[in-house]
């Protein structure tokens, strides 16, 4: 069925013409995903088909609840769904069982979107390279053998293999942004604190963030509004003639590697070709608020799991343990006082961007790396790890809103910082600078 690789948009106005039948399509992907059990931890065929009769009815009626009703969305697996296991990826978590849905899912549901069930994601949601060898690791759905970038691996593969409209991830680090670029889709990381996560398994709560991964910037827009029960930004007529941009240099090219900096460049001179002001500088607080990463995030992942984890260390893949473990040994002063720097560092950082549209830096200095030498070789998992997450942190040290873009050099994104809470403005530019890039 042709119209599984339709935009979940082109699906939505589909079903209101009466052009496509929510009950088919959703057929359509539950077959394309039984199939795909290193994409999906597990499906909800009845939910589904629930679902997307309802959203047939309503259509038929002219009634539908809002331009994503009836269009199917996969869910990263630490979205709890009631009488549903939602396991976050861990053996630790086998057989937890919700008796509620996480309140985005509760949302998304009010709009008429279709559950079809979750997708695969690395332990507890602590790496960026997406393998987890304690449950699935989805494939790259570019170039086989390849990582498929994590967290949210298999939100992003199911949206790129048309195994969903569109998908739900979490970033705390990257989590949505990187999988989206190294599967060449559009991702979408939110401010923090603005969708929910009630209900959405945690893994640093300071940090953790709700966002959509698609097949393009209206999708991610729609689906945003879907998880907030809003309406999307008016995305007409946006351009980017008169936005001045800002490439941050310094940081995000320390030991970047040749792809990703060629299809950034070549996507920069697109932007610029369509009406975009391009300036280059360094900031310098970025150096220090990266420095803070691991008084921050570790502590507060350990503090979190500690119990959890230490009760069963077996039950999880040693890279991932040593990462928590990390935190045990940072002091609560030096936690404390790390929070303290970098709110000093953030408003020094408003203050540097604040004649900007945008900042833009590649998503990933690294293209994905071999899958099956991250699995034998634990200090190349290290490094690399820390090189994939590097400049995607910067938006979540900073407490931004980013987008992830395809550069058309094939799993290389470009990404555009905007100010916290700025996701609408962020998304107009996003439109823009996509049919630039297109």
């Amino acid at each position: 069925m042709l119209e599984r690789f339709w935009s979940a948009a082109q699906q939505g106005r589909a079903i209101a013409a009466g052009d496509l039948d929510p009950v088919d399509i959703t057929e359509a992907y539950l077959e394309a995903a039984a199939q795909a059990p290193d994409v999906y931890a597990r499906l909800t065929p009845e939910r589904a088909r629930g679902e997307a009769m309802a959203a047939r009815e309503r259509a038929r009626a002219g009634l539908l609840r809002g331009p994503l009703d009836g269009v199917p969305i996969s869910w990263k697996d630490l979205f709890d769904t009631a009488c549903v296991a939602t396991e976050a990826g861990s053996r630790l978590l086998k057989g937890r069982v919700p008796r509620a849905d996480a309140e985005v899912l509760v949302q998304a549901t009010l709009q008429g979107t279709v559950c079809l069930g979750k997708t695969h994601m690395t332990e507890l949601a602590f790496s960026g390279l997406g393998l987890n060898p304690m449950t699935a690791t989805p494939r790259n759905a570019v170039t086989a053998g390849l990582a498929p970038g994590g967290s949210s691996s298999g939100a992003a593969v199911s949206v790129k293999l048309a195994m969903a409209a569109a998908a739900v991830g979490s970033d705390t680090g990257g989590s949505v942004r990187i999988p989206a670029a190294w599967n060449d889709i559009v991702g979408l990381k939110t401010t923090h604190g603005r969708v929910s996560a009630k209900g959405v398994v945690a893994l640093c709560e300071r940090f953790d963030t709700v966002g959509p991964l698609a097949r393009t910037v209206e999708d991610c827009a729609l689906l945003l509004a879907a998880l907030e029960g809003g309406r999307a930004p008016d995305l007409e007529d946006a351009t980017l003639k008169g936005a001045t941009l800002l490439v941050l240099e310094g940081v995000p090219f320390e030991g970047a590697r040749e792809a990703p900096v060629a299809g950034f460049e070549a996507a920069v001179h697109r932007l610029a070709k369509a009406g975009a002001r391009i300036e280059r500088k360094a900031l310098p607080m970025v150096a220090p608020a990266m420095a803070l990463s691991g008084v921050l995030y570790a502590p507060e992942a350990y503090g979190l799991w500690k119990e959890v984890i230490e009760a069963d260390p077996e039950l999880m893949w040693a890279p991932i343990l040593e990462r928590f473990r990390g935190g045990a040994q940072v002091l609560a002063a030096d936690y404390v006082a790390g929070w303290a720097e970098l709110e000093r560092l953030r408003g020094e950082w408003a203050a540097a961007t604040a004649g900007y549209d945008a900042v833009l830096l590649p998503t990933a200095p690294i293209l994905p790396p071999d899958a099956r030498r991250l699995l034998l070789d634990a200090d190349y998992f290290a490094t690399e790890n820390l090189l994939a997450l590097r400049n995607t942190r910067i938006g979540n040290l900073f407490g931004l809103c980013a987008l992830t873009l395809p550069t058309g050099e094939p799993m290389c994104g470009i990404s555009l910082l905007d100010t916290p809470y700025g996701e609408e403005r962020l998304l107009r530019l996003g439109i823009a600078a996509e049919a630039a890039l297109n």
